[in-house]
Order: C-alpha cells, then sequence, then structure tokens
C-alpha cells in the first residue's frame, strides 16, 4: 500500500517558507500603514462650519473651533449636538481612510486569513 500525506517531492516546505516570508512583509507593511494613519489629522464640520473638530488617526480630539455665533448661552443643547456631530464626521473620516488603506494592502483578501485555501 502506498503511503499516502506528506510533501510530495518536499516542495510544500518551500511553499510555507514562501508564505512565512509574504506573512512577515505583510505584516510590515501594516505596522508601517498603522503609524502613518496615527499620524494623520482628521477635520470635520457641523452646522455650516461653525463647529469644527479635528481628531488624529489615534482617535484622540485634537482641535475644536467654535464661531462665536454658535455659542448661545440659551442653547447649549444645539452646541453639543453640533460638536458631536463633528467629532463623529471626523471619526468616520477617520475609519474610512484605514479602511481602504487596509483593503488596499489585503488585496480584496477580505481580512486576515479571508481567501486562503485552508
Amino acid at each position: 500500500m502506498a503511503k499516502r500525506g506528506g510533501f510530495p517531492g518536499g516542495g510544500m516546505p518551500g511553499n510555507m517558507n514562501n508564505l512565512m516570508k509574504q506573512a512577515q512583509k505583510m505584516q510590515k507593511q501594516m505596522e508601517e500603514n498603522q503609524k502613518a494613519l496615527e499620524e494623520k489629522e482628521y477635520t470635520a464640520s457641523a452646522g455650516g462650519g461653525a463647529v469644527e473638530v479635528t481628531v488624529s488617526g489615534k482617535k484622540e480630539i485634537t482641535k475644536v473651533s467654535l464661531k462665536e455665533e454658535v455659542v448661545d448661552p440659551d442653547d447649549i443643547e444645539m452646541l453639543e449636538d453640533l460638536i458631536m456631530a463633528a467629532t463623529n464626521e471626523a471619526l468616520r473620516k477617520m475609519e474610512e481612510e484605514a479602511g481602504a488603506a487596509m483593503a488596499k494592502l489585503t488585496g480584496g483578501l477580505g481580512g486576515m486569513g479571508g481567501g486562503f485555501p485552508f
């Protein structure tokens, strides 16, 4: 009876080596992309530009700018809503760019592990 399994012709170890090298290269690229994204800033505004919020790629608010006319002591709630809307939009922009960078890097693999035949 013939023996089944194993590595026919010794080809599999070489392929595994190549796969490991590709995975290491992808990991290095992912780390570089992550660092670059963290250094960027994303700005969004609300209320026709009355409120502007800037966030970093580390999801930290780095700047809030308010136009004088939006500061109404009798309507604090509106100002709070505008700040929240601008902040959420800036964070959405940051997440969108991070997702696009990841998709470009993985080449449509659908995330780590997706698309591999095992």
